[in-house]
């Protein structure tokens, strides 16, 4: 069973509680990392813990959710390996695991109905092939600017 980190702040509290729920009747095993406080709480935090979680977790993916989804995205890309994309639609959320294996998708409590959202992101594999070589540049830059 494949597992998924979900991490929120202040914002997404409710919203969170709900997906887990939702991802586990997909099949997958959520490990909450928080927070479940509605008191504010600074999203880089959470999105760290959350993207360094699912680089040691081979083959895991993550749902980070704060108001808008943003603020959560490019916290999550400051980790080296992680492509994270926010998103408020299906079409995208397919989009971003078949063709850059994205390994974490960003939602907004406040701008969406999440539900199909997360649920085309996790389901949807990616596609490999040409897409390959896009997603290998992108590691390539990584690379380059982490030295």
């Amino acid at each position: 069973m494949k597992n998924v980190y979900i991490a929120n702040d202040h914002a997404a509290v409710d919203l969170k509680n709900e997906l887990c729920d939702y991802i586990e009747s997909l099949g997958f095993h959520v490990v909450n990392l928080g927070t479940d406080e509605k008191t504010s709480v600074n999203y880089p935090e959470y999105a760290e813990k959350a993207a360094k979680a699912v680089l040691a977790d081979q083959g895991s993916l993550g749902v980070l959710i704060c108001g808008t989804g943003i603020g959560m995205s490019l916290a999550a890309n400051k980790v080296h390996g992680i492509r994270a994309a926010a998103v408020s639609e299906v079409y995208s959320a397919k989009l971003t695991r078949q063709h850059n294996d994205a390994n974490i998708v960003c939602i907004g409590a406040r701008v969406i109905g999440p539900e199909t959202i997360v649920e085309a992101f996790l389901t949807t594999p990616f596609e490999g092939g040409r897409h390959q070589k896009r997603v290998d540049m992108i590691t390539d830059i990584e690379n380059r600017e982490s030295k």
